[in-house]
């Protein structure tokens, strides 16, 4: 599982002009999913998002947390997150989790997400054409990957 993370002024998910999901400040959530996932993966993942101390605190040191802030969240799943480019110049996505694997733990990574923040958070449409809008903040961007643990 494969997220980047990035920490937002605000943030907004449209569909065919839509509306599906916005937040101010707090974390836009870009999520690559694999067939190998596992729940043990959500668990740590969804807790190192929240506990992720990327947020200034009183003295403008990155020293909070989501968690620590209060922050929302918008959770995207976007499988070229696991964009192969090996050969040639057309990106293999072979290794993205099909959507019979993938909407359940995107749909449980979301609930646990939800669980650790103690507060409901926002999504876009899993498969949809959707129009992300963001204010990166800093720009801070980070990209976690719960098989790469550094």
């Amino acid at each position: 599982m494969r997220v980047v993370i990035q920490r937002v002024l605000n943030a907004s998910v449209t569909i065919e002009d839509k509306t599906v999901a916005s937040i101010d400040n707090g974390l836009l959530i870009l999520l690559g999913i694999v067939a190998e996932d596992t729940q043990e993966d959500i668990t740590w993942l969804t807790n190192k998002v929240a506990n992720l101390r990327i947020f200034e605190d009183q003295n403008g040191v990155m020293n909070t947390s989501l968690l620590d802030i209060k922050g929302d969240a918008i959770v995207v799943s976007q499988f070229t997150l696991y964009a192969s480019t090996k050969k040639g110049n057309r990106p293999s996505y072979i290794k993205a989790a099909r959507p019979e694997v993938a909407i359940p733990l995107y749909k449980t990574f979301n609930t646990t997400l939800e669980a650790v923040l103690k507060k409901p958070i926002q999504t876009g449409i899993f498969g949809a054409d959707m129009k992300v809008q963001l204010i990166n903040s800093g720009p801070v961007t980070i990209i976690i990957d719960s098989k790469n643990r550094e």
